[in-house]
């Protein structure tokens, strides 16, 4: 696997979540927030988008996968770990790292909408375009990419690259 030239900076993406973290400060002041981790790729873009909220919050997280050792979604969904927390009455703010093919996210969206949360919403700090994907409502978006497989900042190829401070495309598998 060779990386190849970096699609998005550290500095661009703390300067986004900085402003999505403002957004959501606003839009959930005086609510009860749950952010929802799906790992393992989410886990840095909430770590540092929390700090960006002006809020108290609680963490919660669901393992989810899809990908397998493929830069391809596989379409099969299948939940690793799920919430520890009940989110019934809670304004759930779901924490993606990028939304893809979409197919991870509605099935989980699904999933928690029959929960009854007060709210449940989708923030995600990569899309990608040129993508078929079912509707996605997403309230809070970072940057939106091109079809490119994509590691860094969370995103992996095999389990590795997730340290990465910044989005890279890669050039080889």
């Amino acid at each position: 696997m060779k990386i190849g030239r970096t699609l998005v900076s550290a500095e661009e993406i703390d300067a986004k979540l900085e402003e999505m973290g403002a957004a959501i400060t606003r839009d959930y002041e005086g609510k009860d927030l749950l952010l929802v981790g799906i790992l393992k790729g989410a886990f840095v873009v909430m770590a540092d988008l929390a700090r960006h909220i002006a809020l108290p919050l609680e963490f919660d997280f669901m393992a989810v996968s899809s990908y397998g050792a493929s830069t391809k979604s596989s379409g099969v969904v299948r939940i690793l770990k799920d919430l520890d927390e009940e989110i019934d009455g809670r304004h759930v703010l779901i924490i993606e790292d990028i939304i893809d093919t979409g197919l991870t996210l509605q099935y989980l969206m699904k999933n928690l909408k029959v929960r009854n949360p007060a709210s449940l919403k989708l923030a995600a700090l990569l899309i990608k375009e040129g993508v078929e994907r079912p509707p996605l409502d997403v309230a809070y978006e970072g940057f939106h990419i091109g079809p490119e497989f994509v590691i860094g900042y969370g995103l992996d190829f095999d389990g590795k690259y997730r340290n990465l401070p910044y989005v890279a495309v890669v050039d080889e598998v």
